[in-house]
């Protein structure tokens, strides 16, 4: 009878264990299931080998983007269509009341439907300008959080180096990229009453919400209309003595009225009056959130109004909301390349409609919004970056084996590998880095290698005239005991170049030691943040 017993609570034990540590890899893309707290040890099984379609890939970098429908380009209809939720950043109710969606875009949609009248841009023209922007973007991030740079006396030639590597060779629709470092993705929302739709960008590493305002000294081309305050009932400057203006990093006053700036990596910047304004967010109403009015406004934003800052910092986005979203947001993110590519899949496109919208990308916000069944890892706090999320990276894995690289190489003690929404390719410190190449390499031999690197990769392949190709599986190993391991899908680390064939390891070395998590690996799999209880979460949903 004991016997039986023990029998009976094993099976019941392996039941559980079965449903709440299940790894679920669907359509290429691995997402693994976790319960809250990550102590328990997942059991992760996965394919050594996955399929990388080249020929449907190759097709999408070719495929045009016409003009944004009506639907596209205006947040609130004129009609017929109003908000029906009406929320405020002064309500505080414990973190959970609803959720709020919208589109996400990359920058290279809204960058080629500006150019489609004049014949567009080829594929390798616009990956060659995502990757200077992304060089530049990189060397922001290690001026700001590389613990090398900020405590050595030679940090100029650090920086000067990694730029140098660098550069050789709502819920909202979210289109990626805000030029030179400041940003990749874009969401349209409302800004003001009666609602004036606008792009701006997201940007997980940033702590303030800005557009540019009229009367503008100094502004550069929108694709929209610039925002003129005098037009919105709901505007109201901030006062010098508001709790408010407390919360800017360097606040200024002039005439009794708060004054803010903000500078990006490349020179960019903006300054203005701090406001509280009303933000429209589809079909919600967010009103009194803290934005930044930008009068002298300097820098190459390919048509955004402004910026959506989803840092840590009580000036975010995230922060002013905390009341109501307890911190709380995710997102999936999908490029040109991945919604033409992937459209003709019939359970992917669903999936994407779930999730994005009819293929797209997509933020949303809220504690409603978290998902069940994703994989949980801990969020890592940095006291000496607030504004950034962290999370905690053990290892890297090549067709099923891990490779041989020690945990304390991806800055464990400085605060973990960021999370970065602003960022494109992956970095990792360089002797991880060539281990990790190394063993791709060695798995993908009977491969055609191309004889040089392509901009900032050093590890490409010639792919033309193949329809498809099997190559090794690319694993993310989180930390903490029994952490969970993420398989990212073959288009998230075999990537195009151009549109003839040529395709790259789409991972970088970091001379500062800096380890980034970009969004080329973060497409098409569900990122979910929350903050209040501290985890990172990876899936289950796909876009």
């Amino acid at each position: 009878m004991v016997a039986v017993r023990v029998k009976q609570a094993v099976a019941v034990l392996v039941k559980v264990a079965a449903v709440l540590l299940f790894f679920f890899l669907i359509g290429g893309c691995a997402t693994t299931t976790a319960t809250a707290t990550s102590t328990i040890r997942s059991t992760i099984t996965y394919p050594e080998f996955q399929e990388l379609n080249v020929k449907e890939t190759i097709a999408g970098t070719k495929m045009n983007i016409g003009p944004p429908t009506a639907a596209a380009r205006n947040v609130t209809s004129s009609s017929s269509s109003s908000p029906t939720t009406t929320a405020s950043t002064s309500d505080s109710g414990g973190g959970g009341g609803g959720k709020w969606k919208v589109k996400v875009v990359h920058r290279d949609t809204i960058s080629l439907q500006s150019h489609r009248n004049g014949g567009g841009h080829t594929h390798a023209h616009v990956f060659h300008a995502r990757m200077k922007r992304d060089a530049k973007r990189v060397a922001s991030l290690v001026r700001r959080l590389s613990h090398r740079i900020s405590s050595s006396s030679n940090s100029s030639t650090i920086d000067e180096e990694e730029e140098k590597e660098e550069e050789k060779g709502f819920g909202s629709e979210v289109v990626s990229g805000m030029e030179q470092g400041s940003g990749e993705y874009f969401v349209r929302i409302g800004v003001g009453s009666p609602p004036r739709s606008q792009y701006i960008v997201i940007d997980s590493g940033s702590d303030i919400v800005w557009v540019q305002c009229q009367p503008c000294s100094q502004c550069y081309h929108q694709s929209d209309p610039i925002f003129d305050p005098a037009h919105s009932a709901s505007y109201m400057g901030v006062s010098c003595s508001s709790s408010v203006c407390g919360h800017l990093q360097n606040p200024g006053c002039h005439a009794g009225r708060c004054r803010y700036e903000a500078s990006y990596g490349d020179g960019s910047y903006t300054e203005g009056t701090l406001a509280l304004e009303t933000l429209t967010l589809g079909s919600t109403l967010i009103q009194n959130v803290a934005i930044g009015c930008g009068h002298m406004n300097r820098g190459m934003f390919v048509g955004a109004a402004g910026l959506l800052g989803l840092g840590g910092g009580p000036m975010s986005f995230v922060g002013q909301l905390a009341g109501q979203t307890g911190g709380a947001f995710t997102y999936c993110l999908v490029s040109r390349a991945r919604r033409s590519g992937t459209a003709s899949d019939t359970d992917d496109a669903a999936a994407a409609s779930e999730l994005g919208g009819g293929g797209g990308g997509s933020i949303e916000f809220g504690r409603e919004a978290m998902p069940v069944g994703a994989a949980w890892v801990p969020l890592i706090r940095n006291p000496r970056a607030p504004s950034f999320y962290f999370v905690g990276l053990a290892g890297l894995g090549v067709g099923g084996m891990r490779v041989p690289i020690s945990e304390d190489i991806f800055g464990q003690s400085e605060g973990g590998v960021v999370m970065d929404t602003g960022t494109a390719v992956t970095r990792f410190p360089t002797v991880a880095y060539e281990a990790f190449r190394d063993a791709f390499v060695q798995q993908t031999s009977n491969l055609p290698r191309l004889s040089s690197g392509v901009s900032i990769f050093d590890t490409c392949y010639d792919l033309n005239g193949f329809v498809s190709v099997r190559v090794p599986t690319v694993s993310f190993y989180f930390s903490g005991a029994g952490g969970p391991i993420l398989t990212l899908p073959a288009s998230n680390f075999l990537i195009p170049v151009d549109d003839k064939g040529s395709f790259c390891f789409a991972f970088a070395p970091s001379p500062s030691g800096l380890s980034i998590i970009g969004n080329i690996q973060q497409e098409g799999i569900q990122i979910s943040f929350d903050g209040a209880n501290g985890f990172v979460g990876f899936g289950p949903n796909v876009c």
